[in-house]
């Protein structure tokens, strides 16, 4: 009896994904409960449903599968994706509340640095979320890597999927902003309830930043300047090593409610943040050892872009660790720094100046304070 008890809190505590512990009035569905009715409704937005009403899908006479569907017209796939101009910002959802975003899946083509999500709460003014698509779904690095985790899946051929549940009272609104001079194209399907949400119900925030390199003897900043109550639930690194030898030394730090000059908590290593050990390394049937990638619920090394002896000189590494079972509670402020640390001679540690973007994930009451400016489109780039 005492094993099926355990087994039932460890599956409700993995797929509410760590949340607060509210019940979101059946909108956390998970194995533990996911027999129990609800009042909630379900709706879904994509391009045969821009408006997610009931009622009102599949409805569109033209849109990208107007010619295909031509001979056999309205509800045949008329309108299965969406192009987005060059230079330009498309909604994707702008929904009243009160509900929460369940899961969003969606392919963009094009530039993933260059095509920046973001997402508005309650009408705000400023987002919540902002972050190029492709690192907000652990794919910082603009190639397609396999990804099964809890909160994040990307699955063949490049289907982006996320399941962070985002709560909100009056209305959500995302946004997909394309920098490039070039079209795009976009499938995608954002499936959300309508419900009550309870008091106790933070708010989903996602941040971007990247530093190249980062400068000798600073540590790189994954997040700052947070202000409220919340808690921090991921972490997601897209890391390009510019030394040789192991880059991994360095120890993440969470400085939580007015710690100054040494943080509440410290890691021990980057590999071991992770959840991983000794480098990531591995000896094949060879007798060599090699980086071995790696994805699993709450963390994962799911892409290691090795040096081709032409143009891509450096390697490319991107990690991603989830805080659902453990998140990281504060009350105030939070402040995250990570060390960019190998090593040099002598048994010596040497500080990197590695490319290192990362995005911050964390829930807090509202308002949130100011980001950060977005790097530019050239800052943006990958080079």
């Amino acid at each position: 009896m005492k094993k099926s008890i355990v087994l039932l809190v460890c599956a409700a505590g993995a797929w509410t994904l760590g949340a607060a512990g509210a019940s979101f009035s059946g909108l956390d569905l998970h194995l533990g409960n996911l027999y129990r009715l609800s009042n909630a409704e379900s709706r879904s937005i994509s391009p045969e449903n821009f408006t997610g009403e009931k009622g009102k899908g599949g409805m569109a006479t033209k849109g990208t599968g107007a010619g295909p569907a031509r001979e056999l017209g309205q509800g045949w796939k008329v309108s299965p994706s969406v192009r987005i101009k060059g230079r330009s910002t498309f909604t994707l959802a702008d929904i009243q509340g009160p509900g929460c975003i369940q899961s969003i899946w969606m392919t963009p083509t094009g530039n993933w640095r260059w095509s920046i999500l973001r997402f508005y709460w309650d009408g705000e003014k400023k987002p919540s979320v902002e972050c190029p698509v492709g690192d907000f779904f652990a794919c910082g690095w603009g190639k397609y890597c396999q990804i099964s985790s809890l909160a994040v899946c990307v699955n063949p051929g490049s289907a982006f999927n996320c399941y962070w549940p985002m709560p909100f009272r009056k209305s959500a609104r995302i946004t997909l902003e394309n920098l490039d001079d070039k079209p795009m194209t976009l499938y995608y399907q954002i499936n959300y309830a309508l419900a009550e949400v309870p008091k106790d119900a933070a708010y989903f925030h996602a941040q971007f930043r990247r530093m190249d390199p980062v400068p000798y003897k600073q540590v790189y900043t994954i997040l700052d300047g947070v202000k409220g109550r919340g808690h921090y639930v991921g972490t997601y690194l897209a890391w390009e090593s510019h030394a040789a030898g192991w880059w991994g030394e360095g120890e993440i730090k969470f400085y939580i409610d007015g710690d100054k000059k040494f943080p509440t908590i410290c890691g021990t290593g980057t590999e071991d943040y992770f959840c991983g050990s000794y480098g990531f390394v591995t000896r094949g049937s060879d007798g060599k050892e090699r980086y071995t990638e790696f994805t699993t619920p709450y963390s994962g090394m799911p892409q290691v872009i090795r040096p081709d002896g032409l143009y891509q000189s450096q390697q490319r590494f991107g990690l991603y660790r989830w805080h659902i079972p453990d998140p990281i509670r504060f009350r105030k402020d939070l402040r995250v720094t990570i060390q960019a640390l190998g090593w040099r001679s002598g048994g010596r540690y040497l500080p990197l100046q590695d490319d290192i973007a990362s995005v911050a994930y964390w829930y807090q009451t509202e308002p949130h304070a100011k980001f950060p400016p977005l790097p530019s489109k050239d800052d943006l780039e990958l080079k």
